[in-house]
């Protein structure tokens, strides 16, 4: 089924359309709960973490917070499950399981 264009109601007038292909700011998943992607979920034990903080700059998606010099739990809102932060981890404090 084919849409009419002309019946589509446009809220953004045109001088306000960017042009194609160009980006105008940084994207980030912050604005979305991208965390429903996940297929496995990192798994924290604080028991087992000495605090190096090597997993949160590597986490591509912000979802290791850092508070006071001391990691926190995940924010699985936005982690996807890429498994980044348990291949670093020297003390097996983040281990990876299959689902949510």
């Amino acid at each position: 089924m084919r849409t009419d264009i002309s019946k589509i109601n446009e809220k953004t007038p045109h001088q306000g359309l960017t042009e194609g292909l160009m980006l105008f700011a940084g994207g980030t998943s912050k604005q979305f709960n991208t965390g429903e992607w996940r297929t496995n979920t990192p798994v924290f034990d604080k028991e087992l973490c000495k605090q190096c903080l090597l997993c949160a700059p590597v986490c591509p998606d912000g979802s290791i917070p850092v508070k006071d010099g001391k990691r926190t739990e995940f924010d699985y809102d936005h982690c996807k499950g890429c498994g980044i932060c348990a291949n670093v981890c020297p003390f097996g404090a983040i281990t990876m399981k299959e689902g949510k």
